[in-house]
């Protein structure tokens, strides 16, 4: 597979001699892929993340993440059918996202409130998952691989940048003169405008950007993608969210971790010195903020007191409900029958064992382990070798963006929203294109196993 020179490393590689170009069809010549499902997929990732709509309110009229969505699931359909083809690959992800759904809909009779888990089911959880389906099928090639993370990293500079201004100019959630920790109002986004979404959606972000910081071979690129990473850390750090910090930390391990053997080791040691140094400018609560991490009864806010007990309490009802538990999105009824509070529950993993019992609990951390070990292997089998050198930082970001998940996971109601899905459909769209790039070893497209 030849190298793209300095000035074209964002430009789709030209395929290897013997074998098919990344993205191409395996079987016989037909129909050329259309580009609309992946261009529409793109403009859906920007209306998610930036909501233009806010700025822009006639786009609130045609609802534009709506239209998006459609256009991109529509084209896909009718490329699929216009070339022969199944309307989505087979992988072990997959199905077992179908079983997840397929569970859902099993115990949808029992639901505390069977109306308002049909709702969940329709206004996000179908959502995401077509969304994951449409990443799963329609970046297929690395170029576009390397196009959805420099989409992202673009798109996290306005939000990384709203939260440092929120900082510098004193935008605080509430008016309480006395709050002891003030907490920045996030962007403007139903997924950013709270601090810890906030920094739940950079950390997923910046591994990418960092991936892309060893990708690049411009100087001028390089440095900018590291201004990008630095403002990204930066505004993670602002907003004071304890799961942020452990998730930021989390990447540095694990990229110290996945390049401990590798030439570009120096720039790991690099950012951890400066990281270090960085550390007299942390805003002088930040410390006492964290130190609530392990001490829960030092944190003023009661914050930590009243997260520990909605667990306390989530897990007596996932003990007292293992099966057939309260419906999906119906945790917040599960809650208000253990402690009374009309809260859905910090913790995805013990959401999805309140909604679905333990075989939701099950089969979702399956899903989860399965997406490790799709970027462990794509990121063991490209590691030494020169050709694939962008796919294996390709797969050291998205397993990256996955640990930082994980971390956030424990502290967070997300469990059917797009932030783990979308990384899960990178995770899976990442092994189908090794496997085009690597012919023999798996089946391009097609039934994927999980990798053992």
């Amino acid at each position: 597979m030849s190298v793209p020179s300095p000035q074209e490393w964002w430009r789709p590689e030209a395929p290897a001699a013997g074998r098919p170009a990344a993205g191409a069809a395996i079987a016989a010549p037909g129909p050329a892929a259309s580009p609309v499902p992946f261009a529409a997929l793109i403009a859906f990732t920007f209306v998610l993340l930036l909501a233009p709509q806010n700025y822009v309110p006639i786009l609130s009229t045609i609802r534009i993440a709506l239209l998006v969505a459609v256009i991109s699931m529509a084209s896909h359909v009718y490329d699929r059918l216009r070339r022969g083809q199944p309307l989505t690959i087979v992988t072990a992800e997959i199905r077992i996202t179908g079983y997840i759904l397929a569970w859902a809909l099993a115990t949808l009779p029992f639901s505390y409130w069977p109306g308002g888990s049909v709702g969940v089911l329709l206004d996000l959880y179908l959502k995401t998952l077509v969304v994951f389906m449409l990443i799963a099928n329609t970046v297929n090639t690395t170029a576009r691989l390397r196009i959805v993370a420099v989409a992202l990293a673009l798109m996290a500079v306005p939000i990384s940048f709203s939260g440092v201004n929120a900082f510098l100019s004193g935008a605080y959630m509430g008016d309480d003169p006395a709050q002891s920790v003030k907490r920045i109002i996030g962007y403007e986004g139903a997924l950013t405008k709270n601090p810890n979404d906030l920094a739940l959606i950079l950390n997923l972000i910046i591994p990418l950007t960092l991936a892309l910081v060893f990708i690049a071979r411009r100087a001028m690129i390089r440095a900018a993608l590291l201004a990008a990473v630095g403002l990204q850390a930066a505004a993670v750090v602002i907003t004071f969210s304890r799961a942020g910090f452990l998730s930021l930390a989390s990447i540095v391990a694990a990229y110290f971790w996945a390049v401990r053997k590798r030439p570009e080791r120096t720039w790991v040691y690099g950012g951890i010195v400066l990281l270090v140094a960085a550390l007299p400018l942390l805003p002088g609560s930040y410390l006492t903020r964290l130190s609530t991490i392990t001490n829960i009864e030092a944190d003023s806010t009661g914050s930590a007191q009243n997260r520990h007990k909605q667990q306390v309490a989530a897990m007596h009802y996932v003990l007292t409900h293992p099966i057939i538990a309260a419906g999906i999105g119906m945790n917040v009824l599960a809650l208000q029958e253990e402690m009374g509070d009309w809260l859905y529950i910090h913790n995805v993993f013990l959401q999805y064992a309140a909604d679905l019992g333990f075989p939701g609990l099950i089969l979702y951390v399956y899903l989860l382990v399965t997406t490790f070990r799709t970027t462990g292997y794509v990121q063991t089998r490209t590691a030494n070798a020169s050709e694939h050198r962008d796919l294996f930082f390709l797969a050291v970001g998205i397993r990256t963006s996955l640990v930082a998940f994980t971390i956030s996971a424990f502290f967070s109601p997300v469990a059917y929203h797009f932030q783990f899905y979308y990384f899960a459909g990178l995770a899976t769209a990442l092994r189908v294109v090794y496997d085009r790039l690597a012919p023999g070893s798996g089946a391009a497209g097609g039934a994927i196993p999980c990798p053992s």
